[in-house]
């Protein structure tokens, strides 16, 4: 199949993903009316193009947390990527330090923080779930750290997890498993069914062996962090963190401008206005309509970051244009990696890149980094 945009990859992903696994990727919350509204509200922004400027020479480079990366990128951190691929959170790594792009490594990785930095020998980021347990959440840190991360990103929106109702019509869990109801579809992918299923061992692997008396299998580390999720954490804890943490604190989930100026009173570096992609609080605001207030609140006291919705390079510009730093990618990626593995996710990023480049030729800019609102009309 000719990949011409992100939409392919995402038919690509679901012609060789079961059904069941390719929505959880792929779904929302409840009724997902966020998760359509992230992708429908990027369409009441317009651009405003120049003409008549030398547009020959363009970059799409940008300073984040004082490095120069070659787009405003960044991986985002998502639970399972083994899933869609075998040893999936590796893949994207290595895609990541050879276009010299971040990767943020989920706490609820197949592939621990350990096995990522040994395989590419790079540094990255991670992103971290707060357990009640603070020993455990204290090692991952710390493990965090040796391993030479050089961001902590901080999830701040699942106190609770929200209702995922794709997942349980599918019959979803952790490990998938072939049943009578999904016996047909799991056997129409034997690709998946091979080498996922059948030819990795599936794990929490940043998990595996730090809780006694609890097996090392998904199942048993899904049920052990489930019951651990701390929905008791608050401010205090950014001030935990920030007290163990040498480097860059990232505040993920924001989507108030109070939550903003608390995020900068309280030691983070940076926010990521976002809604969990459409997973949690179904009736929340599109990240995109949520962005300028944010900006405005955060002023110079913090770097924004923005999630939610990305499927064309043009979303990327519009972010930018309103004030965001860099932008996660999430689904982009993992259809990608879902449908093609490593190949799948540097496609993921070139297809990104080249429209945004483009975008930006057609706007009149030579900059991404020098964007700003007088490039986007609201329709």
């Amino acid at each position: 199949m000719n990949t011409v945009n992100i939409a392919d990859l995402r038919r690509a992903a679901q012609r060789r993903l079961p059904r069941a696994i390719f929505e959880f990727i792929d779904g929302g919350s409840y009724d997902e009316v966020t998760l359509r509204a992230n992708r429908a509200d990027f369409e009441n922004l317009t651009f405003a193009p120049r003409v008549l400027r030398d547009v020959s020479k363009r970059d799409l480079s940008i300073e984040l947390f004082g490095e120069r990366l070659p787009l405003p990128l960044v991986l985002a951190p998502i639970g399972l990527c083994g899933l869609a691929a075998p040893r999936g959170e590796i893949l994207a790594a290595r895609v990541a330090a050879a276009r010299g792009l971040p990767f943020c490594l989920s706490t609820a990785a197949v592939c621990s923080i350990e096995e990522v930095a040994k395989a590419t020998g790079a540094p990255f980021w991670f992103q971290l779930y707060v357990m009640r347990d603070r020993g455990i959440t204290r090692s991952l840190i710390e493990r965090a750290q040796a391993a030479d991360c050089k961001v902590l990103v901080f999830t701040v929106d699942l106190p609770v997890t929200g209702q995922r109702d794709r997942d349980q019509h599918n019959g979803f869990t952790v490990p998938p498993k072939i049943t009578f109801a999904n016996a047909f579809d799991m056997l129409r992918r034997p690709g998946w069914l091979r080498e996922v299923l059948l030819g990795t061992r599936l794990t929490f692997g940043n998990f595996a062996g730090t809780s006694a008396g609890v097996e090392s299998n998904l199942m048993s580390l899904a049920q052990h962090i489930a019951r651990n999720m701390d929905s008791s954490i608050s401010w205090r804890d950014i001030e935990w963190a920030r007290s163990i943490w040498k480097g860059p604190i990232v505040l993920k989930g924001i989507l108030s401008p109070a939550d903003a100026r608390l995020a900068a009173e309280h030691g983070a570096d940076a926010v990521v206005v976002s809604n969990h992609g459409g997973r949690q609080l179904d009736g929340a605001p599109s990240s995109i309509s949520a962005l300028p207030a944010i900006v405005d609140a955060a002023g110079d006291r913090l770097s924004v970051l923005f999630d939610g919705g990305i499927r064309r390079g043009q979303d990327a510009v519009k972010a930018i244009a309103l004030g965001a730093r860099a932008c996660l990618i999430g689904r982009a990626f993992m259809y990608g990696l879902a449908a093609q593995g490593e190949a799948g996710v540097t496609r993921a990023i070139d297809i990104l890149a080249a429209e945004m480049d483009t975008t930006l030729a057609l706007l009149g800019r030579t900059s991404i980094s020098a964007l700003d609102r007088s490039s986007i009309q609201v329709r």
